[in-house]
């Protein structure tokens, strides 16, 4: 049976309980709402609860976890529970710690988070917040080497190298395109805000603790008219990607699309990545396929 690291419930390589990974989604939603049918019957990846919550509003939503965990959190958020800090977010926290070092003071970047024209945006970052000092910090903290202590190795596969002055790019790109003001995940990002808390569901999300890729094959033929898939496929290899495929492809209707995305940078000849139009500033694939 092909695998994932994901099964482990943990980000690192070691052996132990598994763990709230993420406290919110690093995901714009919207992309989802933008292709997927009003009404539609949508199966998503439950992570922190955050996709399948805006999406609940205009679809019927099962979300899907392999990491109980990661579910009963998600759950959690569906009832209303304000959000909780993950690893992930930990590690993040931890990080901008040292950029204040290099002049990203909290007020600085409420000034920013303020803004909401792109042009003055992309000024301010330039001129105020793209150091020297925060290009060397960053260039030299997503070295592979250094990520290595904290995320397991085929989660680090897919990262391009050097990955710091990718990262820079995209948050540029991103500054170039979308209004602060109005952005909730660039306030995520730069402040660690979680807030506001969850709300509950538009209509009951169906919860289910399985691999996608499984529970997927479990369902009759036609049960979805769409598939949310995160970034499930950073850290699984060929196998597990063609079967993920495969089960989707019988699972869905005729007219099914799928998202999924990744820290990889884009194929050349990619023609469907909305990395540009993600509002969370991170990825590099961003793809909206129909699976037939």
């Amino acid at each position: 049976m092909s695998e994932t690291h994901w099964q482990s419930g943990r980000l690192d390589g070691f052996r132990g309980p598994k763990a709230l990974l993420f406290g919110r989604v690093y995901e714009d939603s919207a992309i989802e709402a933008g292709v997927f049918p009003a009404g539609g019957r949508i199966a998503c990846i439950a992570s922190a609860g955050c996709t399948a919550l805006d999406l609940s509003h205009q679809h019927a939503v099962t979300a899907v976890d392999l990491n109980p965990v990661q579910l009963a959190y998600a759950q959690r958020r569906a009832a209303g529970a304000p959000p909780e800090e993950g690893v992930a977010e930990r590690w993040m926290a931890r990080g901008r710690l040292g950029l204040r070092l290099v002049g990203w003071s909290p007020e600085r970047l409420e000034t920013f988070l303020g803004l909401a024209d792109p042009a003055a945006q992309s000024a301010f970052w330039r001129d105020r917040l793209d150091t020297r000092g925060f290009r060397l910090v960053v260039d030299n903290v997503l070295r592979l080497t250094l990520l290595s202590a904290i995320y397991a190795a085929p989660l680090l596969q897919v990262l391009p190298v050097p990955f710091g002055p990718v990262l820079r790019s995209r948050l540029q790109r991103g500054w170039s395109r979308h209004a602060n003001r109005s952005n909730p995940y660039a306030r995520a990002l730069l402040l660690g805000d979680l807030t506001p808390p969850g709300r509950p569901a538009g209509s009951p999300i169906r919860f289910v603790c399985s691999d996608m890729a499984e529970f997927l094959e479990s369902c009759p033929p036609g049960s979805f008219d769409g598939f949310s898939f995160s970034n499930i496929l950073d850290g699984a290899g060929p196998a597990y990607r063609a079967r993920l495929f495969r089960a989707a492809s019988r699972a869905g209707t005729k007219a099914s699309m799928m998202v999924h995305r990744s820290f990889a940078e884009p194929d050349p000849d990619m023609k469907w990545n909305l990395a540009a139009n993600d509002r969370s500033l991170l990825w590099g694939v961003v793809s909206v396929v129909p699976l037939h």
